[in-house]
């Protein structure tokens, strides 16, 4: 086979399988849970007869959950079927809500919190390994930017739903739907996500083999960088908008309603040309988002640039998630479910980290823009470790053969393709 036939081969643009919108919709469902707990925490501190910062420690606990939860379980659910772990995890994450709605005590709230991100973190990391293995050869970007358009749509619909939902039946009502669409997502899962026809053995050796690759080590660094530069942004949006732009409050919902359509078709576009040049557009992610919120503090007096800025924050920094976990389980390849579950660590990691930088500038001399100067800050530094690998692509080569390819032939197609 020809070097040409394999670059027509994994280039090509098949159709993707069905089970990737399953997944998508898994995803939607763990991006709600994740963001419209911030809505919903001054109805939980008065139920549960807490300050509002202490029912803060939620949404901590859900983050410290997820850094720590999803490579550990990764390793300890290496050997079970996939699509076992994925309907497991939809169960776990139902119990954890169930839990929490039942309970009086902030304490059980708070561990069920924290069980659900353990759940999430299990089901993130393996649902994009099915995702970019059911997708094949060249489509693996493509199908985690379908898969992740659900975090997207959380943000579109899932967020502020759930906002307006909570206001009308509680933070109960909310956790209760969740815990009802969860039970439903994993029968759905169990019925039509197809079984694996061989199940490779994976050992501890392997999956443990990933820490010492230092390519996904530069990934996982560009990825916590990238990921905290957008939303130490996000996360303060509001204040930004309100206090410097003008906007009034009711329309704050808009314009997020307007990031959460632009991270849909980033994380879609970024998919579509993440296949071809993974390293390029991953490049591309990290400068435009620096260069979005390096303009938003400037910018952000005027009402119609902020605007367009914020849409394209949206369309920027989300389509890291379409381009990082692809590029990690490709470095990690003798642990792809620990290196996918190392990436959804560094998402965490970097959001944990970047809101608290932002918190911190936010009572700083910078004021409303200092957070969107932390994320530019973040954004550009991401462009470092991403060099280094493009440096290591040009001197070594780079990435894991791809099943079915003769090593001369992967090696010579690995290198067109990756920048």
């Amino acid at each position: 086979m020809s070097t040409a036939d394999l670059r027509d081969r994994v280039g090509k643009k098949a159709k993707l399988p069905f089970v990737v919108v399953l997944l998508a919709i898994g995803t939607f469902l763990m991006s709600t849970t994740e963001f419209v707990i911030a809505g919903l925490l001054p109805d939980l501190a008065s139920d549960l007869d807490v300050s509002v910062a202490q029912a803060g420690l939620l949404i901590t606990a859900f983050a410290i959950g997820m850094i720590v939860g999803a490579p550990t379980l990764s390793v300890f659910t290496a050997r079970m079927p996939r699509r076992l772990t994925l309907v497991l995890s939809l169960v776990i994450y139902a119990v954890g809500h169930l839990v929490a709605a039942l309970s009086a005590s902030f304490e059980v709230v708070l561990v069920a919190r924290v069980i659900t991100a353990l759940a999430t973190g299990a089901y993130l990391a393996v649902a994009a390994v099915v995702a970019t293995s059911a997708a094949g050869p060249g489509n693996g970007s493509r199908a985690m930017g379908v898969m992740m358009s659900g975090m997207g749509l959380a943000i579109v619909a899932g967020v502020p739903l759930g906002s307006f939902a909570g206001q009308a039946i509680g933070w109960r009502g909310i956790f209760w739907a969740l815990t009802v669409l969860a039970a439903l997502t994993a029968v759905v899962i169990a019925r039509f996500a197809p079984a694996e026809t061989e199940q490779q053995v994976v050992t501890l050796r392997s999956q443990l083999g990933v820490l010492w690759e230092g390519k996904l080590w530069l990934v996982l660094a560009a990825t916590a960088l990238v990921s905290g530069g957008f939303l130490a942004a996000y996360s303060y949006i509001s204040p930004l908008l309100t206090g410097r732009t003008g906007i009034s409050e009711t329309a704050v919902p808009l314009l997020l309603v307007g990031f959460g359509v632009g991270a849909v078709a980033g994380t879609n576009l970024a998919g579509r040309f993440g296949d071809r040049g993974p390293l390029r557009t991953y490049f591309a992610i990290a400068g435009g988002s620096g260069l979005v919120l390096l303009l938003l503090v400037p910018m952000s007096t005027l009402m119609v640039p902020t605007a367009i800025l914020v849409v394209l924050l949206g369309f920027t920094g989300l389509g890291v998630t379409a381009i990082a976990t692809p590029l990690s389980v490709r470095f990690g390849h003798s642990g792809p479910s620990l290196a996918s579950a190392l990436t959804v660590s560094a998402f965490n990691v970097g959001i944990a980290a970047a809101t608290w930088l932002a918190g911190v500038a936010l009572e700083s001399p910078l004021g409303l823009t200092g957070p969107s100067i932390v994320g530019a800050v973040m954004a550009l530094l991401g462009l470092i470790p991403l060099g280094i690998l493009a440096i290591m692509r040009a001197t070594h080569g780079t990435a894991a053969p791809e099943p079915g390819l003769q090593p001369r032939e992967e090696l010579t197609l690995e290198r067109d393709l990756l920048v």
